[in-house]
């Protein structure tokens, strides 16, 4: 991947780029590197970074009436003359202070939640009903806030921990957002057979606004299940990088790098995975997307 041309860039997280376009705005590319266990691989998932920023223009306009969120532009004639050939992997957003929590809404008992709950009877201090099952649709989505790592796993913490960082009415922003949000968003991706069992967004601040950044309902930040394949009480089939990771947990390799090489055929199968995602969700072609992002 090509990197914009006359544009500093000003930080590199495990699959984003972020570039400085002025004082005003940031340019976010979303390439296709793909990490596991906080190890990023050798090897690219074609087509991931189009996918990751296809979604999220998707959903910050079915959102728009929800929340304020910070995209400016993401068709190549929105985007730094310089920046044009990365069209339909690059979003164009205005800056903000990003608030230092993952906001992380939960409608299903999966991932760490489900471990959360066999050893405590509670998701990150949340009390839930005994005798759940694995992978079992919670009785209401719950707000599980992290902080924000820079290296290794984010901490969970408690909203009043929340409230203690940020003030008392913006971690109840934040919370109702989140879980608003997630409503939003499971509700549409039921209607399409799918079911989102968990996701996590990122917030910052517009002056005093609160607005939505950064990803949104996508398969990196989201849990997404084929509904056909939900079934309580065992681990879901899912739209993401699980594929790739199901096959790094089989191979002789203790999560630390260097990873092994993903085989061709696991590489192909994580790609099919994440277009099948942006196409049942969006009800078009990733294709037709990239041709209207690159005109």
């Amino acid at each position: 991947m090509s990197a914009p041309a006359g544009l500093e860039r000003i930080a590199s997280g495990k699959v984003r780029d972020l570039y400085a376009v002025g004082d005003e705005h940031l340019l976010l590319v979303a390439s296709d590197r793909i990490s596991a266990f906080d190890v990023v691989l050798d090897d690219d998932v074609p087509g991931k970074g189009e996918v990751l920023t296809g979604l999220t223009v998707f959903w910050l306009e079915q959102l728009g009436d929800l929340v304020p969120n910070h995209l400016v532009g993401w068709r190549a004639a929105e985007l730094p003359e310089g920046a044009r050939q990365l069209a339909g992997r690059a979003m164009l957003v205005r800056r903000l202070e990003m608030l230092p929590v993952e906001c992380v809404a939960r409608g299903y008992l999966a991932g760490s939640g489900w471990k959360d709950y066999q050893a405590t009877g509670a998701v990150c201090g949340i009390p839930l009903p005994a005798g759940l099952r694995q992978a079992d649709r919670l009785p209401e989505p719950i707000f599980t806030p992290a902080t924000k790592a820079r290296h290794g796993h984010d901490e969970n913490v408690s909203e009043a921990e929340v409230a203690d960082r940020l003030g008392a009415e913006v971690a109840a922003l934040l919370r109702d957002l989140t879980l608003e949000i997630y409503r939003r968003g499971a509700e549409h991706a039921a209607r399409r057979g799918i079911v989102l069992a968990d996701t996590k967004f990122e917030f910052g601040l517009d002056g005093d606004r609160v607005v939505l950044a950064d990803e949104v309902l996508t398969p990196d930040s989201s849990r997404f299940w084929p509904a056909g394949g939900w079934v309580p009480g065992s681990s879901p089939p899912s739209f993401d990088k699980q594929y790739a990771r199901d096959w790094l947990e089989a191979q002789d390799w203790d999560m630390t790098p260097p990873p092994p090489r993903l085989p061709p055929d696991v590489v192909a199968g994580t790609a099919a995975r994440y277009r099948e995602a942006y196409e049942r969700l969006t009800g078009r072609s990733l294709d037709g997307w990239l041709a209207e992002a690159r005109a």
